[in-house]
């Protein structure tokens, strides 16, 4: 009778090679040759198997990428050899010189190099014994490094087992961690939505996943690697590969690429100095267009024994140097600092500079967000200030260059009065953004349309913000209500209106006239109450009349409607332009569904959907869990029973995972739903 056991670990050990092989296709060659559901059905298959053979599992299995328990603290690994930083060439001079003290080091010997983008990241060392991922760490000290191995395994495009054959008993490699810029743009995104401070740069956010105690928060980061160099490597190997031709960078990367190593791309051999500026020029012009973040190039020595001659300085070898490309940070003139008004009144000072170019991109504005950071940053107007751009992130002034100032330079005052309605500004208890409280006015009214126009709300397609500052400028409307007594002919007064465009505008407002009421009161904009709270209050009140008429006491005794949230509520009813505005909304035709709470499997439970989902949209995903009994809400509390990730979650996973709350990805989510 045949053994199962041996039939079960063949099987498995069949899935992880082809599990295996297909990572190194769709990770590292960018070449997948299944479909992500074929991919899908291997790893559920390995995984199945595994969780009812668990003795079979082994520490290479790509299902243990994610699965030890968090650490409560980083050990320490010492590098066999020391990873030192390189020598840095600012500008053509410097780089001229540094060649020129290699060829009289070298006795007048003119070697051959290899260059290579420097990918702006976070420097780590690989080890593999016997061709199995061993342990991870980085630079630290350069002798000394964190041990992260647990979050480097987490990373897709490091192999857990190398390609068998040609693989060294033992070997160290050295590598560059980085986000790539659509996945930093995106946590950056979901990190500002969340209410948080942004990531300065792609290479602070990779640095900062990797130094997670909790590897599956770096999991839910698409970190990526590259590979460009090695430390300690088998000498037998090393040997073998002399005795066949001379040990050069460009092979060794070769050799490592056979092994399933994701090895640093764009690479160029440069016979010379001309070549290498060459190379330089090229990197800088397609800076801008790469899908991850480099500052400069890095030239090495190709030949092996040309930096076995050359040797070290005391912290940087004197075969390589880093070829900066201009930096990210610029200094420039603040000019002006402008205040501009938000739809909920809140004024926002803005930052007018000298138009200035910082990595490739003329910046001329850049938000400053209240008065405190301005007397934060002690900025006058007039000052030279230094300005940081990373990525797509907003523009943002670091600091004031105080040396240059002249005298002449002017202090900013806020305005006492509102700059768009003459208002006077008032700031609420326990705030520190001044509001201009009259809310007809302009720059609010153009907010609050764009608010009530927006998919999430009334979802009028096309209405955008130049077609509505048109409208409002041409004093064709004044409110959100006028937008249903509008007829063809307002909208075809508008520039760029024709006859087809105001038809589909004037059809876009038709639909939206039946809508729901959860939809409705949050297109109000009413302050506090986002999308899962105005659900919230549909579900309770079930019409808006009853919503209009509800005294504080009611509204604070509902769950997650706290007393801030339901005293802006009350003032915001108590308003009669605000009620004028809903009387003419019913007089414009807007009619709302009433919501009764629906009753399902998903009854009593409140979720959070963070990331982006791949079945549904947030808003779908949000509007099942409505339909079948349960609740959704913006924020992470202890009320909350499931955090629902995505692909790129936010800071919300961190907040879960700290405050206990049960975290599911979007599969297990369907699951529940079905």
């Amino acid at each position: 009778m045949p053994d199962k056991s041996a039939s079960v670990e063949k099987r498995l050990a069949e899935l992880r090679g082809e599990i295996n092989r297909h990572n190194h296709l769709y990770y590292v060659l960018d070449a997948p040759e299944v479909s992500d559901a074929q991919y899908d059905r291997l790893l559920r298959e390995l995984t199945e198997l595994e969780a009812a053979h668990p003795e079979l599992i082994t520490p290479d299995s790509p299902s243990q990428r994610v699965g030890a328990k968090p650490a409560a603290e980083f050990k320490t690994i010492a590098h066999s050899l020391p990873m030192i930083s390189l020598e840095n060439a600012m500008d053509e001079p410097e780089m001229d010189a540094w060649y020129e003290r290699l060829v009289k080091d070298l006795r007048g010997k003119k070697p051959d190099f290899i260059c290579e983008p420097k990918i702006d990241g976070s420097a780590v060392e690989l080890v593999y014994e016997k061709g199995a991922f061993k342990n991870g760490s980085t630079r630290g000290d350069g002798q000394i490094g964190e041990d992260i191995s647990q979050n480097l395994k987490t990373i897709k495009s490091i192999p857990l087992k190398l390609i068998s054959g040609s693989a060294p008993e033992y070997l160290e490699v050295r590598g560059e961690v980085f986000l790539p810029l659509a996945s930093f743009n995106e946590l950056n995104r979901q990190t500002v939505k969340d209410g948080r401070e942004p990531f300065a740069n792609p290479r602070n956010a990779a640095a900062g996943s990797l130094r997670q105690l909790d590897h599956k928060v770096t999991a839910t980061r698409p970190l990526d690697i590259m590979i460009h160099g090695i430390g300690k490597i088998d000498e037998a190997w090393i040997n073998g590969m002399r005795l066949k031709t001379p040990m050069t960078h460009e092979l060794v990367m070769k050799l490592l690429s056979q092994l399933g190593l994701k090895v640093i791309k764009l690479s160029r051999h440069c016979a010379d100095l001309t070549q290498i500026k060459e190379y330089y020029r090229d990197m800088l012009a397609q800076r801008q267009s790469l899908p991850y973040e480099i500052d400069g190039v890095v030239i090495k020595v190709n030949d092996f024994g040309l930096r076995n001659e050359l040797g070290f300085r005391a912290r940087s070898p004197r075969w390589a140097i880093a070829y900066k490309f201009p930096a990210h940070e610029e200094t420039t003139q603040l000019l002006d600092i402008q205040v501009g008004v938000g739809r909920t009144g809140a004024l926002t000072p803005v930052a007018e500079l000298k138009p200035v170019y910082i990595g490739g991109v003329e910046v001329s504005h850049a938000t400053l967000h209240n008065p405190d950071e301005i007397k934060r940053l002690d900025l006058r107007i007039g000052d030279w200030v230094v300005v940081k751009r990373a990525g797509d992130v907003i523009p943002k002034i670091i600091k004031a260059v105080v040396s240059k100032r002249t005298g002449k330079e002017k202090p900013f005052v806020m305005p006492g009065k509102c700059p768009a309605c003459g208002a006077g500004v008032v700031i609420e208890t326990d705030e520190v953004i001044p509001r201009c409280p009259n809310v007809s006015c302009p720059a609010q009214v153009k907010g609050s349309i764009e608010h009530f126009a927006q998919r999430e709300a009334m979802n009028i397609e096309g209405l955008g913000d130049k077609l509505i500052n048109q409208m409002i400028d041409k004093a064709v409307i004044k409110n959100a209500a006028d937008l249903y007594f509008l007829s063809k002919a307002d909208i075809m007064k508008m520039e760029r209106m024709g006859d087809k465009s105001a038809q589909n505008i004037i059809e876009a407002i038709d639909r939206s006239r039946r809508t729901t009421l959860p939809r409705l009161i949050y297109g109000l904009g009413i302050r506090h109450v986002g999308e899962a709270t105005a659900r919230l209050l549909a579900e309770h009140f079930e019409e808006l009349d009853r919503l209009r008429d509800a005294e504080l006491e009611e509204l604070r005794q509902i769950p997650e409607v706290g007393p801030v949230v339901a005293q802006s509520i009350c003032d915001f009813f108590l308003n009669p332009a605000n009620l004028n505005l809903i009387k003419r909304l019913e007089e414009g035709g807007v009619i709302n569904e009433p919501v009764k709470k629906s009753v399902g499997k998903l009854s009593g439970l409140t979720f959070v959907f963070t990331g982006e989902m791949s079945k549904y949209s947030r808003p779908q995903a949000k509007e099942l869990v409505a339909k079948l009994g349960g609740r959704t809400s913006e924020s992470i509390s202890k009320k909350v029973d499931y955090l629902v990730t995505g692909d790129s979650p936010g800071s919300k996973l961190d907040q879960a995972r700290k405050q206990g709350v049960k975290v599911i990805d979007e599969a297990g989510f369907l699951k529940m739903a079905e």
